[in-house]
């Protein structure tokens, strides 16, 4: 079963010597006997994949977690590993488990969805501002002066700056910096404008009041537009108030029917 040697075989404290176990592992078919040994192995391992996910610690997920994601890692290095290959283990096993945890702070811990490329950029901008703040006096490093230290165009430079604001969004009640009354950023998200609605409306009429006869189009402007009463309409045309009223409604209808006809064949 796995077992610890000195350090001057192994360069960690927590790489067991599971050279021969791993032999054994691979020539044992399918069973009791290989699944248990293949937990054994997978059990001496931990510490290594535990130290590996500390490195991770200091951003925004919890350690435990981090570990969880680490033994998924191990899981996977010690079911594909080779020991025909002639590498050890340690050495298959640190990268599978260390990408193991970047893929899941790629694909889980960012609150907006950024394309992987982007992500990227975002690291190396980081890393390069990180740097760069190390020999700038007084100031954040300049735009320019990043594109320089990373080989990177200055428009990828500002496109892996704005993805570092996608990292973690805020609260729609965190209030707005500045502004010393509470005003909320849910205060400035917009509504319906009903406003939008009357914009509608009036394209969907807009052709079918033109083919109306000019009597009747005069009469529904002056009503609908001037804001004249029947009688001051009636009056203004030689017309009886009941006869207006008849050509308005006669009038709407008509255009209701067009459009909805229309809406219908859409």
């Amino acid at each position: 079963m796995p077992s610890r040697t000195g350090a001057n075989t192994h360069p960690h404290h927590d790489a067991p010597d599971t050279a021969e176990d791993f032999r054994r592992l691979a020539a044992l078919p399918e069973g009791p006997e290989r699944d248990a040994l293949r937990d054994a192995l997978v059990r001496a391992w931990l510490p290594m994949a535990h130290r590996l996910a500390g490195r991770f610690r200091s951003r925004g997920e919890s350690y435990d977690d981090l570990c969880q994601v680490a033994a998924l890692g191990l899981v996977k290095a010690v079911d594909r590993y080779d020991p025909d290959l002639g590498n050890a283990f340690e050495s298959y096993a640190v990268p599978t488990v260390t990408g193991e945890i970047k893929r899941h702070f790629r694909d889980h811990m960012w609150t907006l969805h950024v394309p992987r490329r982007v992500q990227e950029l975002r690291n190396r901008v980081r890393h390069a501002s990180q740097d760069l703040s190390q020999t700038v006096q007084g100031r954040s490093p300049t735009v320019a002066e990043i594109a320089e230290c990373t080989g990177l165009t200055e428009d990828e430079v500002r496109t892996g700056q704005s993805a570092a604001e996608s990292f973690s969004a805020l609260s729609l009640d965190a209030e707005v910096p500045g502004s010393g009354d509470g005003w909320s950023l849910g205060d400035a998200l917009g509504g319906p404008d009903p406003a939008l609605d009357t914009v509608v409306d009036r394209e969907a009429v807009k052709d079918r009041l033109a083919e109306l006869p000019e009597r009747e189009r005069a009469i529904l402007y002056m009503r609908f537009f001037d804001d004249m009463t029947q009688n001051s309409i009636a009056q203004e045309l030689g017309l009886s108030q009941m006869h207006v009223s008849r050509l308005i409604s006669r009038s709407c209808g008509r255009v209701r029917d067009q459009v909805m006809g229309d809406t219908g064949d859409a």
